[in-house]
């Protein structure tokens, strides 16, 4: 999975503009809410729309006291109703909103959020980088039984943008209102989930008002397919102009990290060198210190590839260099030909010492519970731990600061969601590069910005340079910026890489 499982098609019948609309979802009485139906957390058909309704929009008002400054703002959580061309209910999408105070709705910047999975709520960004509130998800990683309390983020982005974190249908409290599996199926698959997101956007800014405001897109993960796919909807079916896309930990082609192809050892590489740096170089390393393996990775190393192992000589040089950029033992760099998929570099890194490091970050070593087995039955040290940490502050969020309490819980990361996806012909072949081209191509004044972690073995960031690198200038490469911080796929878990992304996202929106 690329996040949370990251953690990529048939068109969603129809829910782009004329054939399908989108309102939000009529307030429901208090009792019925209270005697709502059984449980149903988008897996199973509900047994009628009106046993399955979200609650009422709740809007609360706060002051946020941080170091350095007091941010006075308006939260509203609720749904947004989607309905089919024959006006029947399908789903409802939760979508929490933040708006400053005081500010002039036409000009303040308004920034739509999600995560990707497929199956990843937007809890992920909202309480671990931008949101009013976070988690310390650093210390939750370190001690996952202990429970973390919201704090103050300081390194919101509401200073600079209004912020709507939506839930995409299966994650979050959204869920499917329409019974049968037809009409979730039509939400599953690559175009019916952007048609869907890009029609709840726009019925946000209708509802607002605030169509006028400059938007933003933010994505993480899948969100990299996600997001391009979206902001082109959005300005070729739904009327809505996207200034600029910020894309975190991106998978922007699904080939180089689900492929069978040489690239995806080129791409992996550079961070698989940054992971055994990283463990002389603590929370210092950069991405400049990795200049020489990236040269490595696309000039001999990718030549080495190419000749093959028919090729003994190349294949010598080739395991022997990977084995002294990445500290596997060089034996067994020797026995796979210098040619490590992820999971067999987890596995390898740190054999001796019995653990396996983080798919999702690298620098994170855990005990590998089978050390004797040959099959890598292992779970994401750098993942897992969140997971609980996560679920319990999203209720909280949502139960006691928002006071928005839909029946059923919060599915944070879903893999029944990712099991039921439909990425069309072939997984691999899902990409958004040329979206990107498109939407480059289309504005002169669009802007997009990269951010990846340098120990991220599930969406590399040296996957991200390669297909950047292949783009025309399109007037100025200035308007493509990558970025580059210490951590992994969650790399805003260290506060530098945060604040340092925070300080680009604030650039972008000037």
């Amino acid at each position: 999975m690329i996040r949370k499982v990251c953690a990529g098609a048939a068109l969603l019948a129809m829910l782009a503009p004329a054939a399908a609309y989108a309102r939000e979802a009529a307030p429901s009485n208090p009792a019925e809410t209270a005697t709502a139906g059984p449980r149903n957390d988008g897996d199973q058909p509900a047994a009628t729309p009106d046993h399955h309704r979200l609650p009422p929009d709740s809007t609360t008002r706060h002051k946020l006291v941080l170091p350095d400054r007091t941010l006075a703002f308006t939260a509203t959580a609720g749904a947004i109703r989607i309905f089919d061309d024959k006006g029947e209910p399908q789903a409802d999408i939760a979508a929490t909103a933040y708006q400053l105070d005081g500010a002039d709705p036409r000009s303040r910047p308004v920034t739509f959020v999600f995560n990707g999975g497929p199956g990843a709520s937007s809890a992920w960004l909202q309480l671990g980088s931008n949101g009013p509130w976070r988690i310390a998800m650093d210390r939750a990683i370190a001690s996952p039984s202990v429970p973390m309390p919201l704090e103050p983020n300081a390194e919101t982005w509401l200073d600079f943008t209004d912020l709507v974190f939506i839930d995409p249908l299966g994650t979050g409290y959204s869920r499917m209102v329409a019974r049968g599996d037809d009409a979730q199926k039509h939400f599953f698959t690559v175009d019916g989930d952007v048609a869907a997101i890009a029609l709840v956007i726009r019925r946000w800014l209708e509802k607002a008002d605030r169509m006028q405001s400059p938007k933003f897109i933010a994505g993480e993960s899948y969100g990299g397919i996600r997001g391009p796919k979206i902001a082109r909807n959005l300005q070729t079916r739904q009327g809505v102009a996207v200034k600029g896309l910020i894309l975190i930990s991106p998978a922007l082609d699904f080939s180089d990290v689900l492929g069978t192809g040489l690239t995806r050892f080129v791409a992996s590489l550079p961070s698989m060198a940054a992971t055994a740096r990283g463990r002389e170089k603590i929370g210092t390393l950069t991405r400049a210190d990795m200049a020489d393996a990236e040269a490595y990775a696309r000039g001999e190393f990718l030549t080495d590839l190419i000749k093959g192992q028919a090729d003994a000589e190349a294949t010598r040089r080739l395991a022997d260099r990977f084995a002294a950029l990445t500290g596997i033992d060089q034996a067994e760099s020797r026995r796979l030909a210098g040619r490590f998929d992820v999971s067999e570099f987890r596995r390898a890194f740190d054999r001796d010492g019995g653990k396996v490091t983080g798919r999702y970050d690298a620098s994170v070593l855990g005990f590998d519970p089978y050390p004797d087995s040959s099959a890598s039955d292992f779970n994401d040290p750098s993942e897992g731990p969140l997971l609980t940490s996560l679920t319990s502050a999203a209720f909280e969020l949502h139960a006691r600061k928002l006071n928005w309490r839909p029946t059923g819980s919060y599915e944070l990361l879903s893999r029944t969601v990712n099991r039921k996806w439909d990425f069309g012909k072939n997984r691999s072949s899902v990409e958004s590069m040329s979206d990107i081209r498109e939407l480059l191509a289309a504005d002169p004044q669009f802007r997009l910005l990269v951010a990846h972690g340098l120990f991220d073995l599930a969406t590399p960031y040296f996957a991200s340079q390669v297909r950047l690198d292949q783009l025309p200038t399109f007037g100025s490469r200035d308007r493509i910026k990558l970025v580059v911080y210490p951590g992994g796929h969650m790399f805003y878990s260290h506060d530098l890489s945060r604040q340092s992304l925070r300080d680009e996202a604030r650039a972008l929106m000037k």
